[in-house]
């Protein structure tokens, strides 16, 4: 890949990224998503440290299912406007009904292995309280929780990046069977750099507005939200929630579209390999 492709795709996902139908779209979504985070937020307040994790990794999961649903949708209209086609949004949405089923699926051996590690997580736990001997134990068998751990964040970077690499497979396919995550895995092994590098190029946008709006909540926290009640400080994260999911929308929406350039072009340089 070179730096006149890079730039191509680059500028042509962003050009086709602040639609006004296509921000109307995706806001709600994850307005949804941004409730269930802060939902998780405030139950958490009070649950135990064993609670308190599932609460910090489960929204990661089920909104990426949701996410992934709506990229699906994205794909498809991106396609057509790149095609220079009329785009009839509720018919794409209508039409991708069953797709968006069907891709929430395939998210289902990473909850499932989540909630694995989570149960294997709640058996350490359990040990450390034990009388006389469980501080003993919890002490020399602090690597189980560090492994377990360590696995929940591999799954939820697993699960970010199947919103990548499926979301255009599944769309321009119309297929999400379990075959299409093999084919996604041997394109990726096929060419690993190149597809890393699309990935945290589709990502840098969304990680760049996270980021400058994570810094501004925090300010926000500390220096004016000094109340007392835990009802109305509670209010305060909903409140936040809510610009924070509408400037991350076309961040999102520009995602989905450098992910659907990343396909098409890996997919025609595959097609080219065997006659050079």
């Amino acid at each position: 890949m070179t730096w006149k492709d890079l730039e191509l795709l680059f500028n042509r996902a962003l050009r086709f990224t602040f639609s006004r139908k296509k921000l109307l779209f995706m806001a709600p979504i994850l307005i949804s998503c941004g409730i269930l985070v802060v939902l998780c937020k405030a139950m958490a307040i009070n649950a135990s440290d064993w609670v308190r994790t599932s609460l910090y990794f489960l929204p990661l999961f089920f909104c990426s299912v949701i996410v992934v649903a709506s990229g699906v949708v994205l794909v498809r209209i991106y396609h057509d406007e790149v095609k220079g086609l009329p785009v009839a949004y509720r018919k794409t949405i209508k039409g991708s009904m069953e797709l968006m089923v069907q891709v929430a699926y395939l998210w289902m051996p990473l909850i499932l292995g989540y909630i694995l590690l989570w149960t294997m997580l709640g058996l350490f736990y359990l040990l450390r309280e034990l009388p006389f001997i469980g501080e003993f134990l919890g002490v020399v068998l602090s690597f189980g929780p560090f492994l377990l751990l360590l696995g929940s964040f591999a799954l939820g970077v697993v699960a970010v990046k199947m919103l990548f690499y499926l979301a255009p497979v599944v769309a321009l396919r119309s297929t999400a069977h379990l075959q299409v995550l093999e084919d996604v895995f041997k394109r990726f092994v096929a060419n690993p750099f190149t597809n890393c590098a699309l990935f945290l190029m589709a990502l840098f946008p969304f990680g760049l507005v996270s980021l400058l709006m994570t810094l501004a909540a925090v300010m926000t926290e500390n220096s004016y939200m000094n109340f007392d009640s835990k009802a109305v400080g509670g209010l305060d994260l909903f409140f936040i929630m809510l610009p924070f999911s509408l400037l991350l929308s076309p961040a999102v929406i520009f995602f989905f579209n450098f992910a659907a350039e990343s396909y098409v072009w890996l997919q025609r340089k595959m097609k080219e390999k065997p006659a050079e």
